[in-house]
């Protein structure tokens, strides 16, 4: 399955393109974050951990996920 990773220093979020239903949560949710119509869609940085986190548990297919990135 293709993925796509978007990061920044606390948190990844990974994109599985084939489980997306394009029900638009995210981009409802968050729009400074997703557009679909730019590239990168995805713009990880308009949107604090938390934010991010919550939208994505909403995510009705899981084609969105994330890990936190560990801090040494």
């Amino acid at each position: 399955m293709k993925t796509h990773e978007y990061s920044n220093e606390d948190i990844t979020i990974i994109w599985q393109s084939e489980k997306c239903i394009h029900a638009a949560i995210c981009v409802k949710m968050l729009p400074k974050v997703y557009n679909p119509s730019d590239r990168p869609w995805v713009k990880i940085e308009n949107a604090s951990t938390e934010e991010l986190k919550k939208q994505i548990d909403r995510c009705p297919t899981k084609a969105l996920s994330y890990k936190l990135n560990s801090t040494i």
